[in-house]
């Protein structure tokens, strides 16, 4: 379940074109604005390629 809490990146410049990150107790989402249509969904455990 996606949550409907967004936080905004502190790096990101004034409007909404920006990374937003969410996460519920099984996930991390990630976007590119508090409205979008694509969302990446990793889990909690998901390691790095390297």
């Amino acid at each position: 379940m996606i949550t409907d809490c967004w936080q905004k990146s502190p790096y990101c410049q004034e409007g909404d074109a920006c990374v937003h990150i969410s996460s519920d107790p099984d996930d991390v989402h990630i976007t590119d604005s508090d409205a979008a249509q694509t969302i990446v969904t990793v889990s909690h455990g998901a390691s790095p390629p390297w």
